[in-house]
């Protein structure tokens, strides 16, 4: 059975606001328009989501809000605050918390997590030019899709998958290009 997990790092936050804690800062304009520009992409690529598991930090909040705007759907995102900031090991241990019935999982969080989770879930075979994106830089917006070779959540583990889509936001605009990723 495939399952497939698709995972969407925050879209660029502002440094300039002073909020007292990492976990309050929102995004900022450019981010704005790479989360409805990924959105836009999604729909337009018939990507579908049965359920979607967040970090509840007001970015990732921001981030849902505006890619919303692109696909032009709704949302019902479990927050977990377990994701916020989580190593690659928290991420499988909330993955193996879903429910089976949902085979279609949208995964909203942060780097580092989210880009060793692609490695730790997409062996290194030599032969994967999204892997070698991956690598080169996993930036704010991107989105990895993984297909899961899996039965159930419970067993996702190290090699379990294969990456199907990389997409970055300077992929489909340039202005939303690599100047301060």
């Amino acid at each position: 059975m495939t399952f497939t997990l698709t995972l969407f790092r925050h879209a660029k936050s502002s440094w300039d606001d002073s909020v007292p804690r990492d976990f309050d800062r929102p995004l900022n304009k450019r981010g704005e328009k790479a989360a409805i520009t990924m959105g836009t992409w999604v729909k337009r690529n018939g990507l579908v989501f049965d359920h979607v598991v967040a970090s509840p930090a007001v970015r990732v909040i921001d981030t849902i809000d505006q890619f919303v705007k692109g696909t032009g759907g709704r949302m019902d995102p479990h927050w977990d605050r377990r994701i916020y900031l989580a190593s690659s090991a928290t991420l499988m241990d909330v993955l193996r918390d879903q429910a089976d019935e949902h085979k279609n999982l949208l995964m909203v969080g942060h780097n580092p997590g989210m880009e060793d989770l692609v490695f730790d879930i997409c062996p290194d075979d030599g032969t994967s030019p999204l892997r070698d994106l991956v690598w080169e830089k996993y930036p704010t917006a991107a989105i990895a899709r993984m297909e899961l070779n899996i039965d159930h959540w419970a067993d996702v583990e190290r090699s379990c998958g294969h990456l199907t889509h990389f997409i970055r936001p300077r992929d489909l605009d340039p202005d939303l290009g690599p100047q301060d990723e």
